[in-house]
């Protein structure tokens, strides 16, 4: 008897990978005068310290992605807990609304960083490998800082959470 199933039911696979909490993340670049934002639950640190590199994985059927790849540079903003209620504004369909009510900074290399996120990088993507329904993205970074005071947001389960400390 086997308590493992077969990945072959997509709901039970999306289910299991919801069952892992990840943080959720804004990648973010103004490319051809334009603010253009992607929003992953995918995003991992710690990829590499030597050099520094992260990661992240998009779906190939992704619109915002063809652009933003063409970005020198990439913010990315580690959403906090203030940023619940906006999270599905970032990843929405209306490209021209995402940003609308949402405080950013823009770096001189066109990186866009949203404000009052616990953890902010620069980064430039290094590698870029396809992986069945999505590609893999691989960012060295270039610059980082943290906010200790913000608390990350956590999507597990098909939610939004807060940290809750042990």
């Amino acid at each position: 008897m086997s308590i493992l199933h077969e990945p072959s039911d997509t709901k039970l696979l999306r289910r299991t990978f919801g069952a892992y909490p990840s943080g959720v993340a804004a990648l973010a670049a103004t490319v051809d005068d334009e603010p253009m934002v992607l929003v992953a639950s995918s995003f991992t640190v710690g990829v590499s310290l030597e050099p520094p590199m992260c990661l992240f994985a998009v779906q190939n059927s992704s619109t915002t992605w063809p652009v933003l790849a063409r970005a020198e540079r990439l913010g990315v903003s580690v959403l906090g807990i203030d940023h619940s209620a906006r999270v599905h504004q970032l990843a929405g369909k209306d490209k021209a609304a995402r940003f609308r009510g949402i405080e950013v900074t823009e770096l001189d290399s066109g990186a866009l960083l949203i404000n009052g996120s616990p953890v902010l990088l620069e980064c430039r993507v290094v590698h870029d490998y396809a992986a069945g329904d999505h590609r893999v993205i691989v960012l060295e970074v270039l610059a980082t800082n943290t906010n200790p005071e913000q608390l990350p947001l956590v999507f597990h389960n098909s939610q939004f959470h807060t940290p809750v400390a042990v």
